[in-house]
Order: structure tokens, then sequence, then C-alpha cells
């Protein structure tokens, strides 16, 4: 299924990463943030770190943070608060995906109200996130 832009606003398509995903493979991720603090991916993935080993509040605040910084690497790119992010260009899914964890770490410390933004937010940004991202496994 094509998502259809009926708002006629671009899609917003950050730049990619190539420093970050270098140290991914050869530094800790918590190494690779304290190298790159302002890369959506590298909070998405300590966000990922930490909720697999039950620690939900901290991967609430990593969510938060990645999501934050997210924002701001969208504004940079011409964002207006509105219009496609899509998933399928890759630079896109760290801010993506800590809106997912967002959402994901609002629900297990029981912040209720905050799930409905980023689930909004994901949805607006490109349907097809949450389906991908609720059925990954990486």
């Amino acid at each position: 299924m094509t998502a259809t832009n009926l708002l006629g606003v671009p899609e917003t398509r950050l730049p990619a990463e190539p420093d970050v995903v270098a140290d991914l493979e050869t530094l800790t991720t918590a190494e690779v943030v304290v190298a790159h603090p302002t890369s959506s991916l590298a909070w998405a993935l300590l966000s990922d770190e930490a909720d697999a080993r039950g620690a939900e509040l901290e991967a609430y605040a990593y969510a938060r943070v990645g999501y934050h910084r997210g924002l701001d690497a969208l504004r940079k790119a011409g964002w207006r608060g509105q219009g496609p992010v899509p998933w399928s260009h890759e630079p896109n899914r760290g801010v993506l995906r800590s809106l997912f964890g967002l959402r994901l770490g609002a629900s297990a410390i029981g912040e209720v109200d905050e799930v409905e933004r980023p689930t909004t937010f994901l949805h607006d940004a490109d349907p097809a996130v949450l389906p991908t991202l609720e059925t990954r496994t990486d």
C-alpha cells in the first residue's frame, strides 16, 4: 500500500550519517552516542538496548532524547511540523525509531496520554512505520 500525500507537502529526507553508521561497527552504542550526541539513530539504539534489558525508564528517557534530536534534525532539513517523513529513506529511521521507542516507553511506564502523540506523529509521517516496527525482530 502506498501512502498518498494529500497535503502536497514535500517529503523530509534527513542526511545520511556515515560516521555514525561506521562507528556502530566498532564502538559500543553508548560510545557512539557520546561521539555523535545529535544522532537520533544512536539514541534510538541505546533505547532499544535499555528496553531489551528491562530498563523501561532508561529506555523511555533515551527515546525521548532521540526524539528531540530528531525534531532538531527534521527542522534543519526543512520540515515545518507536518508532511511525510518516509521510512523508506534510511536516514529517517533514527527519528522514527526514537518516536516508536518513546511510544513503547510511555506505555511501559504508564504514561497513557503520551502514547497517543508519537502514535499520531508516526502515522502522519508514514503509515507504514508502525506495522514495520511492530513486527521487527532486530
